[in-house]
């Protein structure tokens, strides 16, 4: 019996012109296996009746999902097909509409902002390990928040997405 096919439909959340997950340096997960490696050691060191296998696996779990968490936000920009782009950085949605401008931090700018040019009621999505940022100012009057300020490897070509195309 052969139903028939209905016709595709795009994804709920749009098409994506801008995707990029905040994944950690691959050099942390070999240093987490030393980490692992480390505790096993000296568990086995100080308890020579415990399995060694017994500590990886407890520890080993812990240290993945520490790492698969720290480096689980993503920034995407979506296109719903009518055009309505939106933002989503973390759990955080913007509709680009209500971007006014957007400007990429370098690496040495990046203290200041964190710091004394904080404004404490902006949007933070903030890496350490991610040396550029974004910095999104809100056109939208009635929202308590100034602006976003988040990290992204492709910081320069993020905010060239979100430079606002209309005349106002």
């Amino acid at each position: 019996m052969s139903y028939p096919r209905r016709p595709a439909r795009p994804a709920p959340s749009g098409t994506r012109g801008f995707d990029e997950r905040l994944s950690v340096p691959w050099w942390w997960w070999l240093a987490a296996l030393g980490v692992v490696l480390l505790v096993a050691f000296q568990v086995w060191l100080g308890h020579p009746g415990v399995p060694v296998w017994l500590p990886v696996a407890l520890v080993a779990p812990l240290t993945a999902w520490a790492l698969i968490r720290l480096g689980s936000a993503r920034v995407t920009l979506t296109d719903d097909g009518h055009g309505e782009r939106t933002l989503r950085v973390g759990p955080a949605r913007l509709p680009v509409r209500l971007v006014d401008s957007a400007q990429r931090i370098d690496r040495p700018a990046k203290q200041a902002a964190l710091g004394p040019d904080l404004d404490p009621a902006a949007f933070v999505l903030h890496r350490a390990w991610i040396g550029p940022m974004v910095r999104v100012v809100l056109a939208d009057p009635r929202d308590p928040t100034p602006y976003w300020l988040f990290s992204s490897r492709q910081a320069s070509r993020l905010a060239e997405l979100l430079r606002p195309t209309r005349a106002d």
